[in-house]
């Protein structure tokens, strides 16, 4: 991908990367088999947490209807479609034109009215959209400019809305999980998926979205449990770990 010159969060390697991997986002078994897993404790904390935010029922079919939720760094749609199945108008956005190829396919196959685009967190904040809830998962370890990243998503938060920011923390716990162990031992992603410098501790995410003027409300840990093979929320943030920030009404 060519991008014109200037700043931009886009690194053109981790784009190539992902891109070649495009047609297994879909396949359980298969390269994205990890992010499979990892869907349904961070769906629950998000559709939680939203509710919450927004006083919804989450025992209505379609407790999210009528919200808007920016999906940035969507990939194939795996978060975007459950979303959207809950009833939040969803916009998926992604630097990888093969990625929101993938993703179009899948929703249609699926039924689903998606807003997919090939873009980036600042082109869309430039245009002038805000959304109600603005998603950045596992996707600030993968951005050439971490702070350009962040303030662009924070940009987009409407008044009263939410920010998630999921991402793995520069730890040595995480480079020997994480890495070492779920690239280079146990083979559950491909080796290179992650580099260890471009890990983001937690408060390099806080300060950038405070001068934004959001306000944080959770950090928390999310940990693999192999005997149960699922991941649950932990208060051990080492490793994987999710923030929530809120921006206050005016």
């Amino acid at each position: 991908m060519t991008h014109p010159q200037g700043n931009t969060t886009i690194d053109d390697g981790e784009i190539e990367r992902f891109s070649r991997l495009a047609t297994e986002w879909w396949n359980p078994a298969g390269k994205f088999k990890p992010l499979h897993k990892f869907n349904p404790v961070r769906l629950d904390y998000i559709r939680s947490e939203i509710a919450t935010n927004f006083g919804r029922d989450t025992m209505q079919p379609k407790p999210l209807a009528g919200l808007s939720i920016l999906d940035i760094g969507c990939g194939g749609g795996l978060i975007a479609e459950p979303l959207a199945r809950l009833g939040a108008n969803v916009v998926g956005a992604d630097a990888s034109e093969t990625n929101i190829e993938v993703a179009k396919l899948h929703a249609a196959e699926s039924e689903l009215e998606i807003d997919y685009r090939a873009t980036t967190a600042e082109d869309i904040a430039a245009g002038g959209e805000r959304f109600d809830v603005v998603l950045a998962l596992e996707i600030v370890e993968h951005v050439a400019d971490v702070d350009l990243f962040l303030t662009s998503c924070a940009e987009m938060v409407k008044p009263g809305g939410l920010l998630f920011v999921a991402t793995i923390n520069r730890t040595f716990k995480a480079l020997s999980f994480a890495i070492v162990g779920a690239e280079y031992v146990l083979g559950w992603l491909p080796k290179g998926t992650h580099q260890y410098s471009k890990l983001v501790r937690p408060g390099e995410i806080e300060a950038p979205l405070k001068r934004a003027g959001l306000a944080m409300l959770d950090e928390t840990g999310v940990v693999y449990h192999p005997l149960a093979d699922e991941w649950r929320l932990s208060r051990d943030r080492d490793v994987n770990y999710m923030m929530l920030a809120r921006r206050p009404e005016y």
